[in-house]
């Protein structure tokens, strides 16, 4: 491969190329990111501290938080810093290991979000079995099994990249690195390539987007036999995962499963899974929930209570 390599580093081209409007989304993306740390601060601290923590459905969304700070954080500093830097350079390393963790982090995501709507489907459908399938041993098995298919996923990314001859251009016409812009520059027929993409992460979005519907359709439908206060409170919940995957999942799809050549579609899409819903999952949780809002109200009034005295 080195014989066929003989690229170092990358320039991300990034978002823009209007200065003006570059610092613009410096305070945009910045204040973005800002809040994405302190609204998944809250939802784990608040989880952490309240009884929710006993619960697998929360247990799995703190999680889900930690996961979504993690895969912002592979992308969003370096686009923010880069939107005032004359040089946004990556080096070739670099670009594979924001490559390996953004498929990792976002990988882990994606099974969490399974294992939540199976949480769900098993406390609405089999409530009696309830916390014997869903035991605290078993959700952390469900979370070892998630970071452990993220990891073959995105192992399975980096080899399609390191295999990848750059001769050239190295002009990455993104803000971060992934496979399909690193495609553009090989100096190879990359269609075997993009069908292994397709294979490895577009099917594997589309059917997991597939089967996390069904469940909850399949769970709306068991609703009609609860009582309408259980009917209430399911709902709240469900709905806030089904936002969430929508958010999640719809730009991922389009992304993973290209439909036309068009970069700057790229860039939108993928805007929208590594800011976008990362910055709305908390408040969809927390506004949603009658059971997360009650919990910050007592944990977060307990600690400005007790700094108070």
């Amino acid at each position: 491969m080195g014989d066929k390599n003989n690229v170092t580093e990358f320039i991300l081209l990034g978002l823009f190329n209007n200065q003006e409007m570059k610092e613009a989304c410096f305070v945009f993306f910045l204040f973005c990111y800002l809040v994405i740390l302190l609204g998944n601060f809250f939802i784990l601290t608040t989880i952490r501290f309240s009884q929710l923590s006993e619960q697998p459905m929360y247990f799995f969304l703190s999680y889900l938080s930690f996961m979504d700070v993690c895969f912002t954080s592979t992308v969003a500093p370096k686009l923010i810093v880069d939107l005032l830097s004359q040089r946004t350079i990556i080096s070739y390393n670099n670009c594979m290991v924001q490559l390996f963790y953004g498929h990792f982090f976002g990988g882990t995501e994606i099974f969490i979000l399974v294992a939540m709507a199976y949480d769900r489907y098993v406390a609405i459908c089999k409530p009696l079995h309830y916390m014997v399938i869903m035991s605290r041993r078993v959700c952390y098995l469900i979370v070892l099994a998630s970071c452990i298919g993220a990891f073959l996923h995105s192992i399975m990314q980096v080899l399609i990249a390191v295999q990848l001859p750059f001769c050239g251009p190295n002009k990455i016409d993104h803000y971060f690195c992934d496979v399909f812009p690193l495609l553009k520059l090989a100096c190879t027929d990359t269609f075997l390539f993009i069908i292994a993409i397709i294979c490895t992460t577009g099917i594997l979005c589309i059917l997991t987007f597939v089967a996390l519907i069904i469940s909850y359709i399949i769970i709306l439908t068991t609703l009609r036999t609860h009582s309408s206060e259980g009917r209430r409170k399911a709902l709240s919940t469900c709905g806030s995962h089904i936002t969430v995957i929508l958010i999640f999942f719809v730009p991922l799809i389009f992304t993973y499963v290209p439909t036309s050549d068009s970069v700057n579609e790229d860039k939108v899409f993928a805007l929208f899974y590594t800011i976008i819903a990362p910055m709305f999952n908390p408040l969809i949780y927390s506004l949603r929930n009658t059971d997360m809002k009650n919990a910050m109200r007592k944990v977060w009034l307990q600690k400005f209570l007790s700094k108070g005295k």
